[in-house]
This record gives C-alpha cells, sequence and structure tokens, in this order.
C-alpha cells in the first residue's frame, strides 16, 4: 500500500510517498481502508520541527475516515464494513491504517465521510473547549483566536448553538473576515489589536471565555481581554513561542482563570473520556447543523502542496487528503 512518510525534518518538499507493508490489527486496534485524512498544523509542525514525534522515519496524519477491513481480538462495537472515523497519533496519510479501537468512532448515518474527516478532530476539541474546559455558561461572551480556522470555524458554531451571548472571532488577514462571519460569529476582528477592539466593543467589560491556539503575545491578549472572572483557555501553540505562564499577581486582582488543554493529550491519556465528548459534539452538530466547508482536496502525491498552503496561513475551513 502506499503511504506518506518523511525522513528528515524540513519543508513540505520531504514529505514523499512510499510503499509499505498492509498492516494487521493486534489486541484492541482495528484496520481501516481510508477514504480521507485530515490535514492539521500539528501535522506540519511533527515535519519541520519533531513535533510529538519520537523518531525518524515518520509518518504524518492524526485523523481518518473509512471502512473498517479488519479487526483485532477485544474488540467490541466495531465490525468490518463499519463506516468510522479515527484519530490517531501519526500514520493517517496512508491507504490503509490501524488505530486504537479506543480512538475509532462510528460515523452517524447522517454524515458521510469527507464530512467525518473534516468536523471530526474539529469539532471534539471546539466541543471540550467550549463545554468542559471553559465552561460556557448561557448568555456569555466569547473570544475565538483563528476563527477562520478548522476549529474555530465550528467553534463559533457551537457558541451560538449553546447559548453563547455575543461572539468574536480574530483572524490574521482580511480576506479570512467573510469566511469566519459565516460562521457564528458576530464580529470579526483583524489585527494584533484584537484585544482592545474587544474592549471598545464591549464598553470596557471584556469577555467572558478567551480561546487562544496560537501563544505568545496572542496569549497575552486573549487574558488581557477577559472580563472580571474571565477564563482563557490556551490549546496550541501555532507561533512557537516560548511557554506561557500567569501568576496570581495578574489573575487574582479580576479573579480570572486560565487553563491549558490538548485533544491529542486527551486521546493519550483518557481515551474512554475522549468517546464520550467526540459522541457528544457529533450529536450536537447533527442537531444544530454544524458544518465546516473543505478549502483543498489532495491526493497523497501531493501532501506537500497542502502543507504549503496551510503554513501560509492563508487557508480557511479543512483541508483533506482524498485516498479513496
Amino acid at each position: 500500500m502506499r503511504a506518506v512518510v518523511f525522513d528528515k525534518l524540513g519543508g513540505p518538499e520531504v514529505l514523499q510517498v512510499v510503499d509499505v507493508p498492509e498492516p494487521e490489527p493486534a489486541e484492541g486496534e482495528v484496520v481501516i481502508e481510508v477514504n480521507w485524512a485530515g490535514v492539521n498544523f500539528a501535522d506540519a509542525k511533527a515535519r519541520s520541527i519533531g513535533y510529538r514525534i519520537e523518531s525518524l522515519p515518520f509518518r504524518p496524519g492524526l485523523e481518518v475516515s473509512g471502512t473498517v477491513r479488519a479487526v483485532g481480538s477485544g474488540v467490541t462495537g466495531l465490525t468490518v464494513g463499519r463506516r468510522v472515523f479515527a484519530m490517531l497519533n501519526g500514520k493517517g496519510y496512508a491507504e490503509t491504517v490501524v488505530a486504537p479501537a479506543a480512538t475509532t468512532f462510528a460515523v452517524p448515518e447522517a454524515l458521510g465521510l469527507r464530512d467525518a474527516a473534516a468536523l471530526g478532530t474539529v469539532l471534539a476539541t471546539g466541543y471540550a473547549l467550549l463545554h468542559e474546559v471553559a465552561r460556557l455558561r448561557e448568555g456569555e461572551t466569547v473570544l475565538v483566536q483563528g476563527a477562520a480556522g478548522g476549529v474555530g470555524t465550528v467553534t463559533g458554531q457551537l457558541a451560538r448553538a449553546a447559548g453563547a451571548g455575543r461572539v468574536f472571532g480574530v483572524v490574521s488577514r482580511p480576506e479570512k473576515a467573510a469566511h469566519a462571519k459565516d460562521s457564528g460569529y458576530d464580529e470579526i476582528l483583524v489585527g494584533e489589536d484584537f484585544d482592545e477592539q474587544v474592549l471598545r466593543a464591549t464598553d470596557g467589560r471584556g469577555v467572558d471565555i478567551a480561546l487562544d491556539p496560537v501563544g505568545g503575545e496572542s496569549w497575552r491578549r486573549s487574558v488581557a481581554a477577559l472580563a472580571r472572572f474571565g477564563r482563557a483557555v490556551s490549546f496550541g501553540n501555532a507561533g512557537d513561542a516560548k511557554a506561557w505562564s500567569a501568576g496570581f499577581a495578574e489573575l487574582a486582582p479580576r479573579g480570572l482563570s486560565v487553563a491549558g488543554f490538548s485533544i491529542l493529550g486527551l486521546a493519550a491519556a483518557d481515551p474512554a473520556r475522549l468517546r464520550v465528548l467526540t459522541e457528544q459534539a457529533f450529536r450536537e452538530a447533527e442537531r444544530s447543523g454544524i458544518t465546516i466547508p473543505v478549502t483543498g482536496e489532495f491526493g497523497l502525491d501531493d501532501a506537500g502542496d497542502a502543507h504549503h498552503l496551510l503554513e501560509s496561513r492563508t487557508s480557511t475551513g479543512k483541508l483533506l487528503l482524498r485516498v479513496r
């Protein structure tokens, strides 16, 4: 079978398609014939700086959708021929993958495999951020950095479905504003001074919840945009900034709370909890009609082009590899 691999760190050009043996499932695993593979910023960071990889060569890819071909011993609830979405710790850019049954989910009948690959990880992330980490309450105001990206696109819709008051989105370029505006946001902010824009828009009050995947200066401004008793959640470090910290003197005067979240960390540490969240998120997407546009489809041979587009920071929505 064909799979994408890199044997050294570098730009998108280090990605190459190779022939590898067909996988077989071990206990607690399933083999999936892949139709679609999601392209995520974490894949690009793995390729460029070795993010979350232990050795080379490495096969990227954190999410796939397709059909179960084989089931290992001890697996229940998943059968051959079942349409599924799976979260992986790599190796998703391939025609066939082995996935832990614990992080493989049956795709609802109303959802196509293309939509499942596009929605799965970002939907679970957005749902967990709002409902579990930030604990959104009806009527509260929300600020989302990266509003035109995959997580941002669904999080605006999720916030609106959950009864949020005003929902603000931040984008890095003016040309992304129209896309974000269609994703449940009341107002789109452009520019590094988004915290000042938020304070002006809220008459100095700020927002109840700020979600930030960028880090660095963006994170500091997200915290600065909080109202009294506000909650800020960091769920990435796309800017490769130094790890953030927050102390008593910064948080106590306004009663602020800060937290971090990683969907990959949850998948590794507590797959049972991930299953509950993902199933809840899929039901919410079905109930509320939450969607995400696929703005780029690439073959396995063109995975490098997908990474190049992703890293250009000009893409919106979701990018997918079309495998079958």
